[in-house]
């Protein structure tokens, strides 16, 4: 999450996850009504706009972060609209961003993000869940860039005891040839490892790592755990 707990930790955990091992991060920018955020991001999201982030400061943590790694921007639409999809793709592509993810906006209104996105050589990353229709996952799949962000679970994210996401994996792979990365509920390195074995291509782990850094765990550690976990050489 950007800005969480402030600005300057948020670069700092950032840069924990580059020397963990992390192949690219999800920046978060934080939003008053984040709809398909759980508790934990929530929480920090609500702390980090009280410490004062916002929008173009959060681009500016992206920009130093992709000196180290690929980042991709976690942001809701209205802040998008704000300030124009033209714009705002532009802005991403000037500080090194390499993607973008709108996870409110729907496959019906997102062609001129995605039209934006693509002239500004970005990635517009879609979501699919376990109830995406096979026609719909059809028409996302075709238009999918980067990766399919494949969600594990219906609801909220945050982490579960358990996920079976063989079966969706395979329902998406049938409709499109980028890369599948699993999120929502993966909070161990089991976990990750059983969704690679399961068919995806990546893993990404939100609650958790936040949850650590809230809690002052190692967060570098850890990711080194999911790393390792996932086939990476130890760090």
């Amino acid at each position: 999450m950007g800005g969480f707990p402030d600005l300057e930790a948020s670069l700092a955990i950032g840069e924990a996850y580059a020397d963990g091992g992390a192949d690219l991060v999800e920046l978060g920018v934080p939003f008053s009504d984040p709809l398909a955020d759980g508790p934990v991001i929530h929480a920090a999201g609500t702390r980090a706009l009280a410490s004062g982030a916002t929008v173009p400061a959060v681009i500016e943590l992206a920009r130093a972060l992709a000196e180290r790694l690929p980042v991709v921007l976690m942001c809701y639409a209205n802040l998008i609209l704000a300030r124009g999809v033209e714009r705002f793709a532009d802005e991403l592509a000037s500080a090194g961003l390499s993607g973008l993810i709108v996870p409110d906006l729907p496959l019906e209104e997102a062609a001129a993000t995605l039209a934006a996105c693509d002239a500004a050589g970005l990635a517009l990353v879609p979501l699919v869940a376990p109830t995406t229709p096979e026609e719909r996952l059809r028409r996302i799949g075709a238009r999918a860039r980067g990766f399919v962000y494949t969600v594990s679970v219906t609801g909220t994210t945050g982490e579960r005891a358990e996920i079976d996401p063989a079966a969706l994996l395979a329902r998406v792979r049938a409709h499109t040839d980028v890369p599948l990365a699993l999120g929502f509920g993966i909070a161990r390195p089991e976990q990750a490892a059983a969704a690679a074995a399961a068919g995806a291509d990546g893993v990404i782990v939100g609650s958790r790592l936040v949850r650590a850094a809230a809690e002052g765990e190692d967060v570098r550690a850890l990711v080194a755990e999911f790393a390792e976990a996932l086939g990476a050489p130890a760090l």
